[in-house]
């Protein structure tokens, strides 16, 4: 049997590969959603942070195991892609929006608990990507956070949603 502390690395790691495949599928997609305001610009700016990490990291796993990393991007593809094309255009923006910043702050407990876990096993290689994408993850957070009182100010848009392409035509 192998060791614990190696065993819930590698489960860390492909829940973070996955979080990051996430966080820019959704992120750009969110981006393009609001467009040109305030939610729109952190989020693209997150999607942009993204690109590097997410390539960054997969250069910095490839020697671990990639079959259950792949069997997890299908599978949230699948589940992304039913969400995108019905549930997400009968949301609101502002829950829209909320929920991807929910899925960002998820990534952040998994790369805080990656972390922990790879400053007791000694990977420093890993454990300076974790500090670094921390610090900027948390900054562009921050950053979307703070876009929140964007939909306070303009509440028609905030309310909003996608549901009228979900009926048929005619209605």
């Amino acid at each position: 049997m192998s060791d614990p502390l190696v065993r819930l690395r590698d489960k860390l790691c492909r829940e973070l590969a996955q979080a990051e495949h996430d966080a820019r599928s959704h992120t750009r997609r969110e981006a393009k959603r609001l467009g040109d305001c305030p939610p729109g610009h952190a989020l693209f700016a997150i999607a942009e942070h993204n690109d590097d990490v997410e390539l960054a990291f997969a250069k910095l796993t490839k020697h671990r195991s990639s079959v259950g990393r792949r069997l997890a991007r299908v599978v949230a593809q699948v589940f992304s892609g039913v969400g995108h094309f019905f549930f997400d255009r009968l949301i609101d923006r502002e829950s829209r929006y909320r929920t991807t910043l929910l899925g960002l702050k998820q990534g952040i407990d998994t790369l805080r608990l990656l972390r922990e876990v790879v400053t007791i096993n000694h990977d420093i290689a890993l454990l300076k990507f974790c500090d670094l994408v921390m610090v900027e993850r948390l900054c562009l957070l921050e950053d979307a956070e703070q876009a929140l009182v964007w939909f306070a100010e303009q509440p028609e848009l905030a309310l909003g949603s996608g549901a009228w392409r979900a009926l048929p035509a005619g209605r």
